[in-house]
């Protein structure tokens, strides 16, 4: 006879042990509508579950706090099946072989989907999904393709039935799931469609197509944890995969997410405020920025140093540089609630503590002195914590990287500069600066010397990044190099990704060790590449740590403990 004791089934299935259970990824998976109600079919959520995961419905509602709450709670999407897109949404007049619409889900998931998209979510689109992908993020979906197509992709099979067969690119995460190889680079699959993606846009590759040509299947080009695919995996019995690699993903950006709470994220070097004269909002999403609050909070990045970049030759340097600051305060005291000035490692954790994003200040050209020795205390009760000697040509304290060696190293004014950083507790950057200046610097300084944006040489020969021989002197005397994200100190020629990045760092660590590492994106000054594209990304940086191993407390070293340790030394020990 069935048992119906519920209460007992509870107490010996959850009361009996504690915990209770252990974490398992949220999916959540937009609901379909029809007849005045949200419904999914059951594959999906059952899916979910057999994967390891943890399904809930999201009802199509554009309301974007709704949205925003939901997306807090859920660690990965499944955009669902279902009726047509209506054109509009793309630009276009319905075609007259359109079939029925579902506009009550149109905007909810277009919505969803970019801000899912902007938060590294990760992301399943399935059939009408995969079209969602498309529209939500650039690409284009064509309204009917029997005009085009020499296969039936609307059948009125059972959807258990694969129904023909798509060819899928080898190397692919597809591919990957299903241990395809040379010998076997197809799938049965079972589409149901009149619409499909026909163009996947700059964000997306084609990774499956049918034997016409037709697309149906797409994965993110940026390193995102995202597939879109025109099927129904949840309907086949080798649809399992996609919902176990969702399921994974989701619980690497879940466990990233939990790490990001309790670790401080810095990045030592951006030049936002070069794009303050086009009258940028650092608390709007702003295209033309790749570091703002939006961004900020989407990558759970904690802090930024923003510096004052000076050009050669800039006529009253200091006021220059002011301007700069008091345009950075001004920020802040808009957005009080929300962002911070900082000046010691304590007010960087102090922020976080009352949920604010911390803004450091810094000068990138020691131009901005203007000759003048007594300008380093001025600055230094202006709050910066590091000065980048040079830039891009020799100034009256140094030679550069790509100077002239107009003093052979450093000068006789530099010298004392770097004697008075130390004094007064401000890090000396050498960032830009010639090897002669570099290791100049490192004899002179009494205190550990940065460099907040530089890569190695030995990977990228330019002589912008450091050999092994400075990196292993700069270690030695307890300084710390930022790796930074600037194509053409990542690789010598072609596109520099996330992959090149990870190398650079990995080289880093194994010349310096891991003491003596993190990261300075210069964002907004040329860096940002495929995969840490703007702060958004930034968790993405966390996750393929984690990925290739890396403790917790070595991730908080790489992600800015390194660099506080220093702040903290020259801060402590100026005389």
């Amino acid at each position: 006879m069935k048992r119906y004791d519920w209460q007992s089934l509870l107490t010996e299935n959850v009361y009996s042990t504690f915990p209770e259970t252990t974490h398992k990824p949220v999916i959540g998976i937009t609901g379909n509508y029809g007849e005045l109600t949200c419904k999914l079919a059951e594959g999906y959520y059952k899916s979910v579950e057999k994967a390891g995961g943890v399904p809930v419905i999201i009802p199509p509602l554009a309301d974007t706090d709704v949205i925003i709450n939901t997306l807090e709670m859920v660690d990965g999407l499944i955009l669902s099946g279902g009726g047509d897109y209506d054109p509009r949404y793309a630009d276009e007049e319905p075609d007259p072989k359109l079939g029925e619409i579902n506009e009550e889900r149109d905007l909810p998931e277009l919505f969803i989907t970019r801000l899912a998209y902007n938060r590294q979510i990760p992301i399943l689109g399935i059939c009408r999904g995969i079209q969602t992908l498309a529209m939500a993020l650039g690409g284009k979906v064509k309204q009917d393709i029997t005009d085009i197509a020499t296969l039936n992709h609307s059948q009125k099979e059972d959807r258990n039935v694969a129904t023909h067969k798509v060819v899928i690119e080898k190397d692919s995460i597809l591919s990957q799931l299903y241990t395809l190889t040379a010998n076997r680079s197809t799938l049965n699959v079972n589409s149901f469609h009149h619409q499909a993606v026909c163009d996947c846009g700059d964000k997306f590759c084609v990774v499956a197509k049918s034997e016409d040509g037709i697309i149906e299947a797409m994965e993110s080009r940026e390193f995102k944890s995202i597939i879109g695919v025109q099927w129904h995996p949840e309907c086949l019995d080798d649809g399992l995969p996609l919902f176990e690699w969702l399921v994974r993903e989701a619980t690497s950006y879940h466990q990233a997410c939990m790490m990001h709470q309790h670790i401080m994220t810095l990045d030592t070097h951006c030049d936002t405020p070069m794009f303050f004269p086009q009258g940028v909002d650092f608390g709007s999403r702003d295209e033309r920025l790749l570091v703002d609050l939006h961004k900020m909070t989407e990558g759970h990045q904690d802090a930024t140093i923003m510096v004052a970049y000076l050009p050669q030759p800039t006529e009253q340097p200091k006021a220059f540089a002011d301007r700069i600051f008091d345009k950075i305060e001004n920020i802040v005291t808009s957005h009080q609630s929300y962002l911070a000035l900082a000046r010691t490692p304590n007010d960087l954790w102090e922020n976080k503590r009352n949920g604010r994003k911390s803004i450091m200040l810094g000068i990138e050209n020691g131009i901005a002195l203007d000759g003048k020795l007594d300008n380093l205390k001025y600055f230094a009760e202006r709050g910066i914590v590091y000065i980048t000697l040079c830039h891009n040509g020799d100034n009256d304290i140094c030679d550069s990287a790509k100077g002239n060696q107009t003093h052979n190293g450093i000068s006789a004014f530099g010298k004392e500069v770097v004697r008075e950083m130390n004094r007064l507790g401000i890090m000396v950057d050498l960032s830009h600066a010639s090897e002669k200046s570099f290791y100049d610097a490192l004899e002179i300084s009494k205190l550990p010397i940065v460099c907040s944006h530089s890569s190695c040489r030995a990977l990228c020969d330019h002589p912008r990044n450091l050999t092994d021989d400075q990196m292993r002197a700069l270690a030695a005397k307890g300084g710390v190099m930022q790796i930074t994200l600037y194509h053409g100190f990542l690789r010598p020629d072609g596109e520099a990704t996330i992959e090149d990045a990870i190398a650079h760092l990995e080289h880093a660590i194994e010349v310096m060790g891991i003491d003596h590492v993190g990261l300075g994106t210069d964002f907004d000054g040329d860096g940002g590449i495929r995969g840490l594209a703007d702060s958004s990304e930034l968790l993405n940086f966390t996750r393929r740590l984690m990925a290739r191993g890396y403790a917790d407390k070595d991730i908080q070293k790489i992600w800015g403990g390194n660099f506080l340790r220093v702040m903290t030394q020259v801060q402590t020990e100026k005389k």
